[in-house]
């Protein structure tokens, strides 16, 4: 898709404006450390940035940085994200450490193509990281910039995602990268809503309370704050349904099962 500099410049100018007007302070907004980032990153994966905060600042207060999440347990780690939802970007952001330890001497890289291949990391994060920790000069797309780039740059709904990636990168103004995103989440999430303007997500959140995400949440809050359940009460709590949840939490390696003698299975979260 081609561009005229002048409807670039008008976009530029009309998100800026927004954002001196109506920033939001966020305080992973204020560093530029790495892991901070990082950390930031995978919370607000599919949960609002408010609910984020706190969680945020009692993390870092706990796992200050990648060493220290990487020699945590499991069990802990969980018991920190607890309330997040998704416990398994906590699990995984828990191996992301492991890995970063192990392969990079403890320090998050800043490369993209590093990034992507570790754990929780995805295509969108992968560049956000080193965009808002490093203000490096490339683009990255997510829900938000989607609908404003569909709405004030007239892309279809149906474009791929390598033709929303180039037009990113073709309205990014260079040397501001860090505020240019920071202000077009600002802009998407306060003003070019998807209320606003009708257009969906490409993925919508199904109902949550009795879905298997429900059971999984609530399975694993219950199991950090013990040391081990049966299954027959997990069963007597959730109905018969908890089985198959339970089967697939194990098979993730968030929840381990063992045999206790006559007492039947035990799930416990891993240390």
């Amino acid at each position: 898709m081609e561009l005229e500099q002048e409807k670039i410049g008008g976009l530029q100018e009309k998100v800026f404006s927004f954002y001196k007007s109506n920033k939001r302070t966020f305080p992973w907004r204020e560093t530029t450390d790495r892991y901070a980032v990082l950390v930031s990153e995978v919370m607000l994966q599919q949960t609002q940035a408010e609910r984020v905060v706190e969680k945020y600042l009692t993390w870092l207060e706990r796992f200050p940085d990648i060493p220290s999440l990487a020699g945590a347990s499991l069990k802990e780690v969980l018991s920190y994200w607890s309330g997040l939802g998704y416990n398994a970007r906590g699990q995984r952001l828990h191996r992301c450490a492991k890995v970063i330890v192990s392969q990079y001497a403890g320090v998050v890289p800043s490369e993209p193509e590093k990034l992507i291949d570790l754990p929780g990391i995805g295509i969108y994060t992968s560049r956000s990281i080193p965009i808002f920790a490093d203000n490096l000069d490339i683009a990255t797309v997510d829900t938000n910039i989607r609908r404003i780039l569909i709405h004030e740059l007239g892309l279809s709904e149906s474009s791929g995602a390598a033709e929303f990636l180039s037009v990113a990168e073709a309205v990014l103004p260079q040397g501001r990268s860090r505020d240019w995103h920071n202000a077009l989440m600002d802009y998407g999430a306060l003003y070019l809503t998807g209320k606003k303007t009708g257009i969906r997500p490409l993925t919508r959140q199904s109902k949550f309370k009795g879905s298997t995400r429900w059971y999984r949440g609530r399975i694993v809050k219950d199991l950090v704050g013990v040391k081990a359940m049966q299954l027959e009460e997990l069963i007597e709590r959730y109905g018969k349904k908890v089985v198959g949840v339970l089967e697939q939490l194990e098979a993730e390696g968030l929840v381990e099962r063992s045999l206790v003698g006559e007492s039947g299975a035990c799930y416990r979260i891993p240390e």
